[in-house]
């Protein structure tokens, strides 16, 4: 977050009774942080202790303004990461009534409300992020994946489409797109974004196993089965790319690699069992 810096002033007078008064001086002295009190929103501090340190600064009184907006939004962003989704979404609001001007907590409290299935609101208020800030590539991708939700994929394609303006390097915005044209049954125009978005970043195994399951639906099994794998050896937790694996071996005929995967990725995410 952005820290709001004040400047003190130290006036310097010759001792009593000496010939020169000395003209003021200023003197820069570091002001106090968020960071001071344990409070960032980022990862380098502990999310129990950012909790209890942004708790600390807003109560303190020596934040105002924008600045006690900030360590609500840091709070919520810690309570977030500690999967309390109330005290999250509660800390993003309290943070958008002290300061409507707050982009980023209009974002956060979106991506809460899509969480819940509530699509309508978290478009509503990444509206509200990106007139404040009309260059912000994450409400858009984030907007994106709320029209998505709902199945407005014309809606969904244009936010990325926005996205990738802004940013023609960010590798979430063309996966986003390629689901969209994915879900629209345009696979070809899919896996080419998931390839984009594989080159710009290499390492992120949900776009493998996305593009995995584009090949398989397209027929082409062995290319299917090779991203999967290479979704797993990143992240060898990643149930739906045992899943979308264990479909492209079903439809090889290769049943018994298809058990194996479809077992890995019920242990891994009992969601994924056929109900």
């Amino acid at each position: 977050m952005t820290k709001f810096l004040q400047n003190a002033f130290v006036l310097l007078m010759a001792p009593a009774g000496a010939a020169l008064l000395l003209t003021a001086t200023a003197w820069p002295v570091r002001a106090e942080t968020l960071k001071d009190w344990k409070c960032t929103g980022n990862p380098d501090i502990p999310w129990d202790d950012q909790i209890a340190g942004c708790t600390d600064a807003f109560k303190s009184g020596r934040f105002a303004g924008p600045a006690a907006a900030a360590a609500l939004f840091d709070r919520g962003i810690a309570y977030e990461n500690k999967g309390n989704a109330a005290n999250a979404l509660a800390d993003y609001s309290q943070a958008i009534a002290i300061n409507p001007q707050f982009a980023p907590a209009y974002d956060a409290r979106a991506n809460m409300y899509q969480g819940k299935g509530d699509y309508d609101r978290a478009i509503a208020d990444y509206d509200r992020a990106i007139a404040l800030d009309p260059k912000f590539v994450g409400a858009y991708i984030n907007r994106g994946n709320a029209y998505h939700a709902k199945g407005d994929y014309d809606h969904a394609l244009a936010d990325y489409d926005l996205a990738i303006l802004l940013n023609p390097k960010f590798a979430p915005a063309y996966n986003g797109r390629a689901n969209a044209y994915k879900a629209k049954g345009d696979n070809d125009r899919a896996i080419a974004d998931y390839s984009q978005a594989i080159a710009l970043n290499p390492k992120i195994a949900m776009i493998y196993s996305n593009r995995c399951d584009s090949y398989h639906l397209k027929g082409d099994q062995d290319r299917a089965i090779a991203d999967c794998t290479q979704a797993i050896a990143l992240d060898p937790k990643f149930a739906f790319a045992y899943a979308n694996r264990s479909a492209a071996y079903k439809a090889k005929g290769d049943n018994d690699h298809a058990a194996a995967d479809s077992k890995m990725a019920i242990q891994l995410n009992p969601g994924l069992a056929p109900k």
